[in-house]
């Protein structure tokens, strides 16, 4: 199922309180062992609770079996909506089913689900944060050198949507032989751990000839820099995305060329709005071949534009980001 993006999204009756007797929403997230899912959680249950929702959130660890046991849990509470973010998009059209034969609408939320009728799609826009990456690594390159690409999970749609991105700058510069994919990897659950492996990996089939590292996320270009650094090396772009404290520190230091911002509190409040309506029309999909999706914009961050974005915008506290002036 190919979602077909929705430039704006006007859910009539979304600032209005919802039934007052408060329909229960259940928010399933793939983990909240990251830092950013923490603020998912906090502003997602704001926003819902102040649109007259009754949230809850249940995590999963990445483990499938276990989201689909918290998908029945929170079919059994009498969610009237569930927002989930799948562990895995392919298994996830099986909690859809399950959910709609309750009549119980569903909404993908950061990722996309797969062979099931989802109700809506909230997510980033996923392909744009790997074209700014590409971009930037361009600009900073030349469009010239040896890159190394850190895919996230195996089959995720965010994962993929990245790497799309990348090659969609890419792509002419591989074909006209001035940039050369060295090493493209998944990362089992976005591993930082393994990342720095692949990295370390890279460098020695290379013998550390890198010109640019990116990274799906924060956390694998932690290991990036880890492995960089490890190594000596100089003047290695390498790009990472969510803006974490870390990498943002990291910009801003020079020890990391940019990060990504995908802020995490308009894609929670989108995601609280759609299930307002939901709960209130109780209309699951029909089926078919289009899936309505809310794109949250994405925003890259380098040192001049880190405190604007990301310190005054509140997405990080001054006091986690001292080198960012």
């Amino acid at each position: 199922m190919k979602p077909v993006l929705v430039a704006a999204l006007l859910l009539a009756g979304c600032s209005r309180s919802v039934d007052p007797t408060h329909p229960k929403v259940g928010f399933l997230l793939s983990t909240l062992q990251e830092e950013r899912y923490q603020k998912d959680k906090a502003y997602f249950e704001d926003a819902a609770t102040k649109l007259g929702l009754k949230p809850f959130t249940l995590a999963a660890d990445n483990d499938n079996a276990r989201q689909l046991n918290q998908v029945e849990d929170a079919l059994a509470r009498g969610a009237k909506v569930l927002v989930i973010q799948p562990t895995d998009s392919a298994a996830a059209g099986a909690y859809v089913s399950k959910a709609h034969e309750h009549g119980v609408p569903v909404i993908a939320y950061d990722r996309d689900i797969k062979n099931g009728a989802v109700d809506y799609y909230v997510a980033h826009d996923s392909f744009k944060v790997g074209v700014l990456q590409a971009e930037a690594a361009v600009k900073a390159t030349g469009g010239k050198g040896n890159f190394v690409i850190l895919d996230g999970q195996s089959g995720h749609s965010v994962a993929m949507e990245i790497a799309r991105g990348y090659y969609s700058v890419l792509q002419p510069l591989i074909d006209a032989g001035t940039v050369h994919v060295v090493v493209e990897k998944s990362h089992d659950s976005w591993s930082p751990e393994q990342a720095l492996k692949t990295v370390e990996d890279a460098i020695t089939k290379t013998r550390g000839e890198i010109a640019a590292i990116l990274a799906n996320n924060s956390g694998m270009a932690r290991g990036a820099v880890q492995a960089v650094q490890a190594a000596k090396l100089q003047h290695v772009f390498i790009a990472g995305a969510d803006a974490d404290a870390a990498n943002v520190e990291y910009v801003c230091e020079g020890k990391q060329s940019v990060e990504v911002l995908k802020a995490i509190k308009p894609l929670a409040e989108r995601a609280a709005e759609v299930a307002a309506e939901l709960a209130r029309t109780g209309m699951v999909a029909a089926g078919g071949s289009k899936t309505p999706v809310a794109a949250v914009a994405v925003n890259l961050v380098e040192p001049a534009n880190a405190r604007a974005l990301v310190i005054d915008s509140g997405f990080q506290s001054a006091s986690s980001l001292p080198s960012c002036k």
